[in-house]
């Protein structure tokens, strides 16, 4: 690995690099208030008690010699937070002066205003001021890493967030998947990036931890439960460089898809076509954020439909068993809706799936997420009749077979404990019939 010796650098021999970059595939500034007054705390409580360094921790920098610019891959949050105080101090920074996204710009203006004020509160004098943003550009340092190959800077990142604080499982196939797109155009790669950083942070954890994860293994009869970094594996999909028979079929298949698309736009022909299925494997690099951006959307639709098709006292989701219990609905109306189409999602076809999904709740005093999960992969002691909707989805040709799931007929005196009348209600309308 190409990497220079590490060395202890302070703020101003960083920031004064002409070449300093944000580069588009890094996440928005999203630190919050509480984050820079802790920053800012800790750095003048350093310069009051007289401390000669103040180490900030790592950061770790992309040389790229094509472009003659060092790239941040790790440390962007600290830095704009950094050249925030510095600019409330009267000393401007190049690295403000990038083209930032509109949730960077929101953050970077509501921390400038809070460290005005921060600094207005420290009571000091013009020669105050002066000796504190000489302390903060010559006493605050960093261990300053240089890598030249991109690949190996995000390798490097990834493998020191493993060791120290946790990535997030999907920045980390973010940096994964980054690396497979070194063949595609750079705007082509700035728009699919943007549209991934558009996706709520949270929401993103959500999708994989409690929809796509579980949806991939539940069909299998696999355990679905604590997705982590560990478990990312099952999103890097194929790479381009393997020559297996499956793996050039749906590597072929994919570029024929994109080819068709692509040349049909170009003639105004609307191509109405998914491109991924659940049950499919991911092409390594832009087809991963496709993918992504795919399912997003994807589940956005069907909650919306939930929410057009039920009043809310009929998928309660207050209570941790009952939000355990709508999101196994959820999971599977998207399985049902990526086999077949959102348009094939009926509402009878909704409220089969919704017994099959309630019945748990019915039998059970307290849902826990071990409960759900041995449910969806067909191991549930009390359900053992209920076969896997997973399973029984993706073996369907048509989605009229769903009226062919039989539900158990469950004792109303002894076998339901929840007392939800619409659950129970629906639990037995027209049960074992065709609908």
């Amino acid at each position: 690995m190409a990497i220079e010796k590490p060395e202890i650098k302070n703020l101003n021999d960083i920031f004064t690099i002409s070449s300093l970059k944000i580069p588009y595939y890094q996440r928005p500034y999203i630190w919050g208030e509480k984050s820079v007054t802790i920053l800012y705390n800790d750095i003048y409580k350093a310069y009051k008690s007289n401390q000669n360094e103040y180490r900030l921790g790592t950061i770790i920098l992309h040389n790229d010699k094509n472009k003659n610019e060092f790239n941040i891959v790790d440390g962007q949050q600290r830095l704009i937070s950094l050249a925030l105080l510095l600019s409330v101090l009267g000393e401007s920074t190049s690295l403000l002066d990038d083209e930032v996204n509109n949730i960077s710009k929101k953050y970077i203006k509501t921390n400038h205003i809070k460290l005005k004020k921060l600094l207005a509160q420290s009571s000091l004098t013009s020669e105050e001021k002066n000796k504190y943003l000489e302390y903060i550009k010559t006493s605050c340092t960093f261990v300053e890493i240089v890598i030249e190959n991109i690949e190996e800077a995000f390798q490097f990142f990834d493998s020191q967030n493993s060791r120290g604080k946790t990535l997030a499982p999907h920045d980390l196939l973010k940096a994964y998947h980054l690396r497979e797109m070194n063949n595609l155009p750079e705007n082509e790669k700035e728009d699919i990036i943007n549209q991934w950083e558009s996706i709520d942070d949270k929401k993103l954890k959500e999708l994989f931890e409690y929809y796509l994860y579980p949806a991939i293994k539940w069909y299998k009869g696999e355990n679905g439960l604590y997705y982590n970094s560990k478990k990312i594996d099952n999103f890097k999909g194929i790479k381009d460089n393997l020559k297996y028979n499956y793996t050039k079929y749906h590597i072929f298949s994919n570029m024929f898809v994109e080819k068709y698309k692509k040349d049909l736009s170009n003639i105004s022909y609307n191509l109405d076509l998914n491109q991924f299925q659940l049950t499919q494997p991911i092409i390594a690099g832009e087809r991963f954020f496709k993918y992504i951006i795919h399912y997003n959307k994807l589940l956005d639709n069907i909650i919306d439909k939930v929410n057009k098709t039920f009043k809310e006292n009929e998928v309660p989701a207050n209570k941790a068993g009952d939000k355990y219990i709508k999101q196994l609905y959820l999971c599977a109306l998207l399985f049902f809706a990526d086999r077949f189409n959102i348009e094939s999602l009926e509402k009878n076809y909704m409220y089969i799936i919704y017994k099959w999904s309630y019945a748990l709740r019915l039998v059970m005093n307290a849902v826990k997420r071990e409960s759900v999960n041995q449910y969806a992969s067909n191991k549930h002691d009390r359900l053992n009749k209920h076969k896997s909707i997973f399973k029984d989805i993706n073996n369907m040709m048509k989605p009229e077979d769903i009226i062919n799931i039989k539900l158990m007929n469950l004792d109303l005196d002894n076998d339901i404990k929840c007392k939800n009348e619409y659950i129970i209600k629906k639990y037995n309308e027209s049960l074992n019939k065709e609908v």
